[in-house]
C-alpha cells in the first residue's frame, strides 16, 4: 500500500481516496472510503482505455451485467461511471493477499486450503456465470484470500477490453497466457468451460508454487497451454482427479462448477481456511489500511495545500508502521514456515509444521484415536482406556469400556478414523453438524460420520449393548471425538523429520516396475489413512504399501538386506487364493514401545508364480519405495 500520487484526485464519484492498493493491465486501483464508512477498492482504467469508444460502451455493458453477480466468493460491485473523463469502478474492498502474493510469501498451500480454495472459486464462478459472465481472466492476482475465505475480482472488465477477441487493437494479449483456455488462447469463442480450465490452473500454482504450462516466454506458454501436457507436480491422487478434467484441451470435457462443487463435498463450517503465515499477511494488510485510514485527509489539488513537511511526515510515519506490519508479518510467515524463506521448503530440523485442517486425511493421519477420549469423557458409559493389546493400525483403536454403570453394555468400544468398510444403511445421523448413517446389527451398532474431504470414507465407533439401545455408547463417543478433532486435538503421534505417518502413500511412492517392454498400466487408490493399493491390469498383480503401528504376525518370515536396510520377507499362504509376498522393515522408532512400519504386499491372481518370482517382484518395489521415503531412524 502506498500513497495517492501527487497529481492523483482525492475524490472519485462519492468516494474518498486515501490510498493506492496497486496497478495491473487494465489501470490503478485505489482504496476509498463512501459516505457512509464502507471500504470500496477502486479501479481507475488506463487513459488508453478512456480514449476508446468502443471500451466505454463496452465497460458500461459490462459493468451493468457485473452489478448482478453477488456471492459469498466475490467482491461485489458497488458503483461505477463509464462516462467520467477516466472510466472507474468501485467494488467492496476485500482484505487479504492476492493468491499470488501468498504462495509468493507462505510457500504452496496445504492439501486442505487448496479444496477450501477451490470450492471457493467454483461458488465463485457459479454466481458469474448465472449473471452471463464470463470471466476470461481468472488468474492468481485476481483471487483474494480472505479471513474466511476466497474472493474473486475483476469479472466483466478483461471483455470489455478484448472487444470482440483476445487481442486489443494493439495487438497484447488481454490476460495471463498460463491461465488461458486453449480456446482463449487460440483468439476462439470462449464458453464458461474457459474459467473453468483457469480454476485448474490456479488449483495447480496453489498446490506446488509451479504454473502448470511452465514460465517461459509468452508464445512458448501459449503453445504449451494449446498443445502440451500440464506439469501437475506432486498433486495428491485426490487432486489430480479434480485438476486434470478442469484442463482438459475439450472444453466439452471439464466438469461445470456444479459438478466441482459435488466432488469436493460440503466445506465444514468454522475450518480455518488458510495456514497461520496467511491469516498473517491478511492481518498486515488490515494494520496498514487503519494506518491509512487514520491520516488526515489531504485535500484536492484545486485547494491550496498544506505544508509539504507536514503531509510527508504523516506518510513517513505511515510508511514506518506499514513496514512494522509487514515486517511482523514476514516473522510471522518465516517462523510458520520453519524459518525457510523458499516457497515449499521443508521445515528445519526439530521444527514443528503447520497443522492440516480438521478431519482431513492430512489431519486424521496424525491422530492417535486411543488418545482421543479421556477417562472420564463418557459420563453415561463410564470409564474408558485402551485395551492394551497389540496395536496394528494406526488410524484404529480397541478401547475397554468395562466398569461402567449399565452392566448391558459392551465392554469394547473400536474407534475408526478412516473406515472404507461402512455403509450408508439404515438411519441417517448428524452429529456436530456432519452428517452421517448408523447401522444396527442385533445387540451391536456402528455409528458412522462421512468424511467431509474424502468421498466414501467415514469416522466411526462401533460397540453394542445387551438391552436398550446398542448405540448409546458409541454415539456418545462420537459426540466427544468429532469435537476434539475440530478444535484441533493434542491426541496427536510425534510426527518429527523422518516420520511417514503425514504422508499420502499414492503421492509419496510411485507405479510400481513392470517388464521391460510392457505398458504401465497401474492404477492407484488410497484404501485408508496409511495404505495405498497400486492394482495392474492384465497379469501384472497387486501391490500394497502400509504404514503400521506394529508388523504382521512374522510367521515364517526370512531376514534379508534390500538398499542397506533390514527387511523381513515370507510367503503367506491363502486358503481360496494363490499365496502372496510380504515384506516389511522398521521405518522410525517413535518411542520405547512404538515403531512405524512398512509393509509390501505383491499378489497375483491372474498369473501362476513361483515364490522366488512372487518376492522378487516384491523385493523390486520394495526397493523403489526404500528410495522414495524420507530417512526413518
Amino acid at each position: 500500500m502506498k500513497p495517492l500520487n501527487p497529481d492523483e484526485p482525492r475524490h472519485v464519484g462519492r468516494y474518498r481516496l486515501v490510498a493506492a492498493l496497486g496497478e495491473g493491465g487494465m489501470g490503478r486501483v485505489l482504496l476509498g472510503v463512501s459516505p457512509d464508512g464502507r471500504l470500496v477498492a477502486v479501479k481507475r482504467v488506463h487513459p488508453g482505455f478512456a480514449h476508446d469508444y468502443g471500451f466505454r460502451s463496452r465497460f458500461r455493458r459490462e459493468v451493468q451485467i457485473s452489478r448482478m453477480v453477488s456471492g459469498a466468493y466475490t467482491a461485489a460491485v458497488m458503483d461505477a461511471d463509464p462516462d467520467a473523463a477516466t472510466p472507474w469502478l468501485a467494488s467492496v474492498f476485500v482484505a487479504g493477499p492476492s493468491l499470488k502474493e501468498a504462495v509468493e510469501a507462505a510457500g504452496p498451500l496445504p492439501p486442505a486450503s487448496v479444496r477450501i480454495l477451490a470450492a471457493g472459486l467454483a461458488s465463485a464462478l457459479t454466481d458469474i456465470h448465472r449473471a452471463g459472465l464470463i470471466h476470461r481472466d481468472l488468474k492468481p492476482s485476481n483471487v483474494l484470500l480472505t479471513d474466511d475465505g476466497a474472493r474473486v475480482i475483476d469479472f466483466g472488465i478483461a471483455r470489455a477490453a478484448e472487444g470482440g477477441s483476445d487481442l486489443t487493437h494493439t495487438g497484447s494479449i488481454i490476460g495471463s497466457p498460463g491461465f488461458m483456455s486453449p480456446e482463449q488462447a487460440d483468439g476462439r469463442a470462449v464458453t464458461p468451460a474457459s474459467d473453468v480450465f483457469s480454476l485448474g490452473a490456479l488449483l495447480v500454482i496453489a498446490a506446488t508454487g509451479r504454473a502448470p504450462f511452465g514460465g517461459g516466454s509468452t508464445p512458448q506458454v501459449l503453445y504449451n497451454v494449446v498443445h502440451g501436457r500440464p506439469d501437475l507436480g506432486p498433486l495428491s491422487p485426490e487432486l489430480r482427479r479434480l485438476v486434470e478434467p478442469c484442463l482438459a484441451k475439450d472444453p466439452a470435457a471439464r466438469p461445470t462448477p456444479a459438478r466441482i462443487l459435488d466432488f469436493l463435498g460440503p466445506v465444514p463450517p468454522g475450518v480455518t481456511p488458510w495456514p497461520l503465515a496467511v491469516h498473517a499477511l491478511i492481518s498486515a494488510q488490515k494494520a496498514q489500511v487503519s494506518q491509512a485510514l487514520s491520516l488526515p485527509p489531504e485535500p484536492s489539488t484545486a485547494t491550496p495545500s498544506p505544508p509539504v513537511k507536514r503531509r510527508r511526515t504523516a506518510w513517513i510515519a505511515a510508511a514506518l508502521a506499514a513496514v512494522v506490519a509487514v515486517v511482523a508479518a514476514t516473522i510471522v510467515v518465516t517462523q510458520l514456515n520453519g524459518g525457510n524463506s523458499e516457497p515449499g521448503a521443508t521445515p528445519a530440523p526439530g521444527v514443528s509444521h503447520q497443522r492440516p485442517a480438521p478431519f482431513t486425511a492430512e489431519d486424521l493421519r496424525e491422530i492417535d484415536p486411543c488418545k482421543l477420549l479421556a477417562r472420564d469423557s463418557l459420563p453415561a458409559t463410564g470409564p474408558v482406556k485402551p485395551t492394551g493389546g497389540k496395536r496394528v493400525y494406526f488410524e484404529r483403536c480397541d478401547l475397554d469400556t468395562s466398569g461402567g454403570p449399565d452392566e448391558t453394555a459392551s465392554t469394547n468400544l473400536l474407534i475408526n478414523l478412516y473406515d472404507k468398510a461402512w455403509a450408508r444403511t439404515n438411519t441417517p445421523i448428524t452429529i456436530g453438524g456432519l452428517s452421517g448413517f448408523k447401522k444396527v446389527d442385533g445387540t451391536q451398532c456402528v455409528v458412522a460420520i462421512e468424511s467431509p474431504y474424502s468421498q466414501g470414507f467415514a469416522i466411526t465407533a462401533a460397540s453394542g449393548r445387551a438391552a436398550g439401545d446398542p448405540c448409546a455408547t458409541p454415539t456418545e463417543a462420537m459426540g466427544v471425538i468429532i469435537s476434539q478433532i475440530r478444535y484441533g486435538t493434542d491426541a496427536r503421534y510425534p510426527v518429527t523429520p523422518g516420520s511417514a505417518l503425514s504422508l499420502d502413500l499414492c503421492a509419496a511412492t510411485e507405479s510400481p516396475p513392470v517388464p521391460r517392454g510392457t505398458p504401465n498400466e497401474f492404477s492407484f487408490s488410497l484404501e485408508g489413512l496409511h495404505r495405498c493399493l497400486w492394482s495392474g491390469q492384465k497379469d501384472l498383480g497387486v501391490y500394497s504399501v502400509d504404514l503400521l503401528s506394529a508388523p504382521s504376525d512374522p510367521g515364517k518370515a526370512e531376514e534379508r538386506e534390500l538398499n542397506g536396510t533390514t527387511v523381513s520377507e515370507e510367503v503367506v499362504p491363502n486358503q481360496y487364493y494363490p499365496p502372496s509376498c510380504r515384506i516389511t522393515w522398521t521405518h522410525r522408532r517413535i518411542d520405547e514401545s512404538n515403531t512405524e512400519n512398512v509393509q509390501i504386499t505383491y499378489d497375483n491372481f491372474d498369473k501362476k508364480l513361483s515364490d522366488q518370482e512372487l518376492c522378487a517382484n516384491a523385493e523390486r518395489y520394495a526397493e523403489q519405495v526404500l528410495a522414495k521415503l524420507p530417512a526413518g531412524n
